[in-house]
């Protein structure tokens, strides 16, 4: 199959059946690695392009259109979004991009729109970037009720920097062993704040760039290596990294010379970590296959820390996964919140008196962060409290003193972590992330 073609059978199993990109390639995935580098990276890039922009694309075509295309044209329909993505967004010269639009409609269902496909992307070749322009690009390209959370959460001027942020393709950011400004010389990246390595969007395949093979650094965006941090010096301590795959968060705190469980319920995620864990040269990691609420009654082990990063509607991550927010509905925000109160009631069972809780989400929304902590220490007034957190504490725990102010619109008025995509925008923006620090109290003594 062609990169073309291997994208519109992503995009087909993305919106028809609501798949993650991961997953609606991996049938695929034989004829991904006989494709060089560079056409694998295609791949991803027209498919996820489409599928960031897919409102706006929509649009352009409906505007182009003398008559609606029927919902049983769905493969026309894609063919057609993936072609206009190219003319408006990745430049594919007019030529190339009605071309291969042809060459996809093959199928004996698809060949009696050809006529329609050629004339109507010669027309938005010439008319679309114009169209582009009249549409508000911030509102059409989520949906309504996105939109409306978003902007009811934080405010319209903030919702629509936030989407812009999430409209751009993400740069690459690497979490290093040691002398991170090294390796943003050796890499051609930016030293971020927080000590991240930030490499431009498009850097190729990360297993080919200088020290991957060697273990130098793992991938992971700047704003979820701020949770494992959080837990302060945790050398020597026993540390459970729950939901732990595929193992940023286990790495930080490996580095850290912790004694560390990582725990997925995925027993297949968890070979990933594993695999991380060999490359990185990181052995004081325990790997279990288990569900959290499962592991918490199985034994009376406690731990000295705990990092519950919880599985979320992810709607911090839009930018690094455009596809979640055409699979995610309203509803679903409400029913992973219920897990969520259900997971951190577990892991806290496991918790040493004394110890440290990271409850963390990749969420944009305060059901799964701020209302979740909030309901959490209401139910726990005797034993649990919040711990929290400062920009100074911040700098200071990765290792940037001197960046404190770079940290102020990270940390909330509750001393909580809170991320979001347009945060450090001049440096490319950073993923939604939220995270609070919960302490257990002690028992008073008789």
């Amino acid at each position: 199959m062609s990169p073309r073609a291997l994208a519109l059978a992503a995009l087909g199993n993305v919106l028809q059946k609501k798949q993650q990109l991961d997953e609606a390639l991996k049938p695929f995935s034989s004829q991904l690695e006989k494709l060089e580098s560079r056409d694998r990276a295609f791949v991803r890039l027209l498919t996820t392009t489409t599928l960031r922009h897919l409102g706006l694309i929509d649009r352009v075509i409906k505007a182009c259109l003398d008559h609606p295309i029927s919902d049983k044209q769905i493969e026309v329909k894609n063919i057609l979004r993936l072609a206009t993505a190219q003319l408006l967004y990745l430049d594919t010269p007019p030529h190339a991009a009605v071309s291969t639009a042809l060459d996809l409609a093959t199928h004996p269902r698809n060949k009696p729109f050809k006529g329609l496909i050629n004339a109507l992307l010669r027309r938005i070749a010439e008319e679309g970037k114009a169209l582009r322009e009249q549409e508000d690009p911030e509102i059409c390209s989520v949906p309504p009720w996105f939109w409306n959370r978003l902007s009811s959460n934080y405010g319209e001027d903030r919702a629509r920097a936030i989407i812009q942020s999430q409209l751009q393709e993400p740069p690459l950011d690497l979490s290093v062993k040691s002398n991170p400004a090294a390796w943003a010389e050796k890499l051609g990246g930016q030293l971020l704040p927080n000590g991240s390595v930030r490499l431009p969007a498009g850097s190729g395949d990360p297993s080919l760039l200088e020290g991957y093979t060697e273990g130098e650094w793992w991938i992971q965006d700047a704003a979820a290596s701020l949770p494992a941090k959080m837990l302060g010096r945790t050398e020597n301590l026993k540390v459970a990294d729950l939901c732990a795959a595929p193992g940023g968060k286990t790495a930080e705190l490996a580095s850290s010379g912790a004694e560390v469980l990582a725990l997925d319920i995925s027993a297949k995620r968890l070979e990933r970590l594993e695999e991380n864990m060999e490359r990185l040269g990181y052995h004081n990691v325990t790997v279990q296959a288990a569900d959290i609420r499962d592991w918490a009654e199985s034994s009376n082990e406690l731990y000295d820390a705990i990092l519950l990063d919880a599985p979320c509607s992810a709607t911090g991550t839009l930018r690094r996964h455009p596809e979640l927010i055409r699979i995610r509905k309203a509803n679903a925000i409400e029913s992973l919140s219920s897990v969520q109160t259900t997971l951190l009631e577990a892991a806290w069972k496991r918790l040493k008196p004394g110890g440290t809780l990271v409850f963390s989400t990749c969420s944009l929304e305060p059901e799964e962060g701020q209302d979740q902590v909030d309901l959490f220490l209401a139910a726990h007034s005797g034993d649990a409290a919040r711990n929290p957190l400062s920009p100074e504490e911040l700098a200071a725990l990765t290792q940037s003193p001197s960046e404190e102010e770079a940290f102020v619109p990270l940390v909330t008025a509750d001393g909580d972590l809170r991320c979001l995509p347009c945060h450090w925008r001049d440096l490319g923006g950073m993923d939604g992330f939220f995270a609070s620090r919960l302490i257990k109290k002690k028992p008073a003594a008789n």
